[in-house]
């Protein structure tokens, strides 16, 4: 083999390489809790078809938005639809890359084998929360921002109020600091010796949509992008379903 023969064998080979270590760079993903039973399961099939290793952090959306607002570094948000829709407006996210993901809604967790309550009205709801000797919700995202307002409505606010544990709903519930927890109904099933009472009655139910969007300046705009694809197709959707999360359109 002659040298330039070598030399053209040798560019090859590091354009080969070079190839192969874009393919499997880091795509970094702040995304919402509600699909923190989903996502872990779809990695490995993003990951099998991208080249790219997934590196997925848990969160509220409010939490997670703040990071971003701080300038955080990120590939790709995914979380709570409005909150990416306020980015957008800001230029934080690149607003022709949001993509409609899913939607959830919110369900009771008690402790596993325990009583489960009526929850068929808003009535049974509103006892259920009443007879509670203590109830916990995160009152710092989505869903705490809904109860305010629900349980203003329902007259209930100030005795909620003097029994409230504020953190993961259903997470508290497990370790036995609270005795009912409220969450996104997908979520109860991650946390061990929980269990799903029933989700909030038609009439008072709140369904939180999810959406995702590039992250502004992403250094990994493809790998990103296939993320959202992944999570937006009839096989994320599969997937969603067994885990109680409706797919969105």
């Amino acid at each position: 083999m002659n040298r330039m023969t070598v030399a053209a064998a040798m560019a090859a080979f590091a354009l080969a390489l070079a190839s192969t270590t874009a393919r499997a760079a880091e795509v970094t993903a702040l995304v919402t809790n509600a699909l923190k039973s989903t996502v872990p399961e779809l990695a490995p099939a993003f990951e099998k078809t991208t080249g790219h290793k997934l590196k997925a952090t848990f969160g509220s959306t409010g939490v997670l938005k703040g990071r971003i607002d701080k300038g955080e570094s990120a590939d790709v948000a995914i979380f709570g639809a409005e909150a990416i829709d306020q980015l957008a407006k800001e230029g934080k996210v690149v607003r022709a890359t949001r993509t409609a993901i899913a939607r959830a809604g919110l369900g009771i967790a008690i402790r596993q084998g325990a009583p489960k309550p009526d929850l068929s009205t808003t009535e049974t709801f509103k006892k259920t929360m009443l007879a509670a000797k203590s109830v916990s919700y995160n009152g710092q995202g989505l869903t705490g921002e809904y109860l305010k307002v629900l349980f203003q409505r329902l007259g209930i606010a100030e005795a909620i109020k003097a029994k409230h544990k504020d953190g993961g709903g259903a997470e508290l519930v497990g370790k036995g600091e609270a005795e009912i927890g409220i969450t996104q109904a997908s979520e109860v099933a991650l946390v061990a010796g929980v269990e799903l009472a029933g989700v909030l009655p038609k009439e008072i139910q709140n369904y939180t949509p999810f959406a995702g969007a590039l992250v502004d300046h992403t250094p990994q705009p493809d790998g990103a992008a296939a993320l959202l694809k992944l999570l937006a197709s009839p096989e994320a959707a599969k997937v969603m379903k067994a885990k109680g999360i409706e797919p969105q359109s």
